[in-house]
């Protein structure tokens, strides 16, 4: 293992591997890259066909690529252009280049001065790394924009990839046709068995052309010291081919025996055919992340000295204003300016209800802009944007290992090897118990064809490929593949009450003064509350401009976490908080206790001010505020519960409101007053005996409690901070979509078990009975090329899935 680097030193990079066929292929390449020096970590994804390697930023990806390739495969790459603007001469070339092939994932740059381009080879996407090379000129003094987008490039080179493959899967059925047709139309009684000649004639261009890519993958196998799926089709169908063409050449026509060209050639003919199904069905399961993609419009209508501009999304920076009409997509992250509209999220939230948006309102690169004109300010860009980070959110899900498939790589590890050795003992034992070269051969050939480790390594990510995507597209985003697999098992849920049970839109519903006139004490709490974003401080605000009271400066504000705020007001040190914050500071609350304990049945939250008199703090006023419960929880709660899945309020709130709330919801148990550090606490006894327990929360304060749950969830209504901690992400603040993530979980682990089925079950069953000479080489390739469709498609299936199901 190389040496470990601290966590700031380490980043992660996804390269695309080219020429992966089997499970095998993956440990090797596993292998290669963590022999690299630097390299901590190496995750390969065969469904996705990439790997993820945690390593030091400054470890040049061309070192990785090499690795690859002396492992035999190789490291798929984007070329970008872009046009520099500022250069002036010779060194200012060398100072872009070094720019830019300092971007992590470049693995090569050259500027052109008479042109004013730069050409960039990057490992991956050009989508991923075109931020930060514009970033990376910009920061070396120079201005980079993208040259006209080749927005279908990518479409058409994967059409010409399925038109070519295509072909060669026709070409191969066409020529193995004629040679096992007679065999088709013997037991009719019609015998048109084709001369021996015109059989090698047929089969040697599907053994030798369009089966090459078999051998040039057997031959890297070799080279690196393993073997892999190619390897075995090629031993078993060159030794039918072998033995067919051995007999050709020794026996005379007029007493030619069968030959084995058919076998050869079918088997061939239906793992291609096999393949061209599976890569096929394979993209089918990063629809999700394609779907993602297109949101992103490829231009934007920008003001820019006075007049509009329509520019390449890429070159639109933080601050500009951009125009969207109706009916577009809007291109950035950004703050209303202007116009008022209805904005369609549904890719984004999986909520099909129009938002509407007028001036102030955030609104979400990818969103339709609906019935109206509106001027966007440009917040984030490129790969900070929202649809950025979800999409590399679920790709990074996609890309990442389950801790089931190690059980699976140990298998792969020796799988070949060990197939290698039971065609060999069949072909001694058949030669040996008949006599028969010829049986002996042709059965061992169907046992090296029938082995495939192909479903084995597409077993897995597969399913969390397609749960991941259909997740994505119903607003839930799961972090990593642990937390899909580790959700399934949740037998607790521990909810935040404010903002994520309720509508996280409190007001002041009773406002009860004690010493002091009435719009004092209001201006008083106001005052104090100005400086604050919490929830609660907005609704005395908003209580107090609704009652025309001006507001005083606040000075010395802190906040005091779990329990309320500090402040000083013209001179006069104020406390607003809860009841544990007024007995901290021995505060007499018996003038307001009849109303306040009435507030409390009614489920209300209740707030104290205090004033410090002296030595001594005095009881001000006392402020009440209401919180509808959000419309879906209630629900969201039963179906937890028929889930059997037991629900927990964790609040800061005092025990009667809690409690209220909790009633009406219907949840388990209630953890009222509590402080935000003290649920970590909380959650460590709802662990005990085994529970796997979740946290759902929103905010700042919710974090280490996320953090510290076996699965947190986070609402995107909430903090970026609470959504970093979690593995799990809402994109709307609906309750309901916690029971949605729990079921989407076990769908997808009960698809991973049945796909691990079916792929062992092949094998378990297949190689005995080939060994046996119960099986042709035929059939043998058939459920060879079946296996892995069938992993596949039944991965797929998780694509019909709805929430509430």
């Amino acid at each position: 293992m190389n040496q470990t680097l601290t966590a700031q030193e380490l980043h992660d990079l996804r390269l695309p591997i080219v020429g992966m066929t089997c499970a095998s292929c993956v440990s090797r390449v596993e292998r290669a890259l963590e022999a690299v020096p630097g390299v901590e970590r190496a995750s390969v994804n065969l469904a996705s066909e990439t790997a993820t390697v945690t390593a030091p930023a400054a470890l040049a990806p061309a070192r990785l690529a090499a690795a690859v390739e002396a492992a035999g495969y190789k490291v798929g790459t984007s070329t970008i252009d872009l046009t520099v603007e500022g250069m002036t001469c010779a060194s200012c070339v060398g100072r872009v280049e070094r720019a830019l092939q300092q971007v992590p994932g470049v693995t090569g740059a050259s500027v052109n001065l008479a042109t004013e381009r730069a050409r960039i080879e990057v490992a991956g996407s050009a989508d991923h790394t075109l931020p930060a090379l514009l970033a990376a000129v910009e920061a070396a003094g120079y201005r980079a924009r993208t040259l006209a987008p080749a927005a279908g490039a990518e479409d058409a080179a994967k059409a010409r990839t399925d038109r070519r493959e295509l072909l060669q899967v026709s070409a191969a059925i066409l020529l193995s046709l004629p040679l096992v047709a007679p065999m088709v139309l013997q037991p009719f009684g019609i015998h048109a068995m084709l001369p021996g000649w015109w059989q090698f004639v047929l089969a040697t261009p599907v053994q030798f052309i369009l089966g090459w890519r078999f051998y040039v993958g057997a031959a890297k196998a070799l080279r690196a010291g393993t073997g892999n799926m190619d390897l075995l089709v090629a031993l078993g169908t060159s030794a039918g081919w072998g033995l067919s063409t051995w007999l050709l050449l020794r026996t005379p026509a007029e007493a030619m025996p069968h030959l084995y060209y058919e076998a050869s050639a079918v088997v061939i003919a239906l793992i291609l055919l096999g393949k061209y199904f599976e890569a096929r069905a394979k993209r089918q399961t990063t629809a999700a992340i394609r779907a993602l993609m297109a949101l992103r419009p490829e231009t934007a209508r920008v003001r820019r000295d006075g007049a509009e501009l329509e520019v390449p999304s890429a070159d639109v920076r933080v601050g500009e204003l951009v125009v969207v009409r109706p009916g577009e997509r809007i291109a950035v992250d950004g703050v209303v300016t202007e116009g008022a509209t209805h904005a369609d999220e549904s890719l984004i939230t999986g909520e099909s209800v129009p938002v509407p948006k007028h001036v102030g309102d955030a609104v979400t690169g990818g969103a339709i802009n609906g019935d109206g004109l509106i001027v966007v300010r440009t917040t984030a860009v490129g790969a900070e944007s929202t649809l950025a980070r979800i999409v590399r959110l679920v790709e990074n899900a996609q890309a990442a290992k389950a801790p089931i498939q190690r059980l699976v790589d140990r298998v792969s590890a020796v799988f070949v090897p060990v197939v290698i050795g039971i065609a060999l003992l069949t072909l001694a034992g058949w030669w040996l118990h008949t006599g028969d070269l010829e049986h002996a051969v042709i059965t061992a050939v169907a046992v090296l064809v029938i082995a495939c480790p192909c479903a084995l390594g597409l077993a897995t990510p597969t399913a969390i490929m397609a749960g991941t995507g259909v997740a994505a597209r119903h607003g839930i985003l799961i972090k990593d593949a642990e937390a899909l697999e580790r959700a399934h098992h949740i037998d607790v849920v521990a909810f935040d009450k404010t903002g994520t049970l309720t509508e996280g839109k409190p007001s002041v519903v009773a406002f009860e003064p004690h010493g002091l006139p009435h719009a004092e004490a209001l201006r008083l709490a106001g005052a104090i509350q100005a400086g604050s974003e919490h929830p609660l401080a907005r609704a005395v605000i908003e209580a107090a401009s609704a009652e025309g009271v001006a507001l005083p400066a606040a000075s010395d504000v802190t906040a005091l976490p779990g329990r309320g705020v500090a402040a000083t007001v013209e001179g006069r040190a104020l406390r607003l908080g809860s009841a544990r914050l007024m007995a901290e500071l021995d505060v007499d609350l018996a003038p307001l206790a009849a109303p306040a304990e009435q507030l409390r049945d009614e489920g209300r939250t209740v707030s104290y001010l205090a004033g410090s008199a002296g030595s001594q703090w005095r009881l001000l006023a006392l402020i009440a505020f209401g919180d509808a419960l959000k419309a879906s929880a209630p629900a969201a709660i039963q179906r937890l519960r028929d889930m059997g899945v037991r629900t927990v309020m964790l609040t800061g709130d005092n025990a009667g409101s809690a409690r209220v709330a909790a009633r009406r919801l219907g949840i388990d148990e209630v953890v009222a007053e509590i402080l935000p550090q003290d649920k970590a606490a909380v959650l460590a006894r709802l662990k005990e005996g085994g529970k796997v327990v979740a946290m759902v929360g929103d905010g700042v304060n919710d974090a280490p409690a996320l953090a510290a749950a076996d699965v947190g969830i986070a609402m995107s209504t909430g903090t970026d901070v609470a959504m970093h901690a979690a593995g799990i992400t809402l994109m709307r603040g609906d309750p309901a979509l916690v029971a949605d993530a729990i079921a989407i979980s076990r769908r997808s682990r009960a698809k991973i078990w049945q796909n691990l089925f079916w792929a062992f079950i092949y094998n378990v069953l297949g190689l005995p009975l080939a060994a046996l000479g119960l099986l042709s080489p035929v059939i043998a390739g058939a459920a060879m090329a079946l296996s892995s469709v069938s992993v596949v498609s039944n991965a797929l299936l998780l694509r019909r899935w709805r929430p509430g199901r």
